[in-house]
């Protein structure tokens, strides 16, 4: 997915930031950094959601609405 290659490249450019800084720290905190990133990510994508499916529900309402007009 997508998602995931995304939050792995931004640990691995974080890891590299690091390492410049001449600092190390375990792998499994880069790995759970991109866990962290990805679920980020996910929660952006369930709140757009929510936001487009409100916008749906006010278009269908305002469709009923003026569908009656032609009954």
């Amino acid at each position: 997915m997508k998602r995931t290659r995304h939050a792995r490249d931004l640990a691995q450019r974080f890891k590299e930031l690091v390492a410049l800084d001449g600092d190390s720290l375990p792998e499994k905190h880069y790995d759970e950094l991109a866990l962290l990133i990805e679920a980020g990510i996910d929660t952006a994508i369930v709140e757009h959601l929510e936001t487009i499916a409100n916008e749906l529900d006010k278009m269908s309402n305002n469709l009923r609405t003026n569908a009656e007009f032609f009954d």
